[in-house]
């Protein structure tokens, strides 16, 4: 049986469970958003790769490291996963460069 993800929950009755509830909202909304601007620096970093353009691949790969460690820091991602896909992006700069 799959639930979907507007299921309604179930009331909790415990005052601590209440307020882990509230707590559970906001840090999924910030959560959300890690995520989002992860997903959008790394979109970047491969847009620039595709579009060919050297100095805007290797810039904004740089400020997608910084955006990447920090999300692995918070244990948004694994650190394994934050380290593969820098050392992916880093490839395809790489061969960017070389390219030409």
């Amino acid at each position: 049986m799959a639930t979907s993800s507007k299921a309604k929950k179930k009331t909790v009755r415990l005052a601590s469970g209440r307020k882990r509830a509230r707590q559970d909202v906001k840090l999924n909304a910030h959560n959300t958003s890690l995520r989002s601007r992860f997903r959008t620096v790394v979109k970047n970093v491969v847009k620039a790769v595709s579009g060919g353009d050297k100095a805007k691949a290797a810039d904004t790969f740089k400020s997608a490291q910084k955006v990447i460690d920090s999300v692995a820091d918070k244990g948004i991602f694994h650190k394994n996963k934050a380290a593969r896909l820098k050392s992916r992006l880093a490839a395809k700069v790489k061969a960017l460069s070389l390219a030409a």
